[in-house]
């Protein structure tokens, strides 16, 4: 892997991982879909290579899954 992709990648994570601290307020469900989405996001766009429809997927697939998780 490029390192300029390693760099995109783990600078993505802390990015998901810093905005996971605002959701001390949200539902468990809520939180849950926040977190799908972000790991999501995360995963789609390493496997794609940082294509913004492969992030954009990611999320929405994460999203749903962690949304669907909580119930």
């Amino acid at each position: 892997m490029k390192t300029t992709k390693r760099i995109a990648a783990g600078t993505l994570l802390l990015a998901v991982s810093l905005s996971l601290a605002a959701c001390g307020g949200m539902s468990r469900q809520g939180r849950n879909t926040a977190i799908g989405a972000g790991v999501g996001a995360v995963g789609g766009a390493v496997l794609t290579g940082g294509s913004t429809l492969g992030t954009l997927g990611g999320a929405a697939v994460g999203g749903v899954v962690g949304h669907e998780a909580s119930k």
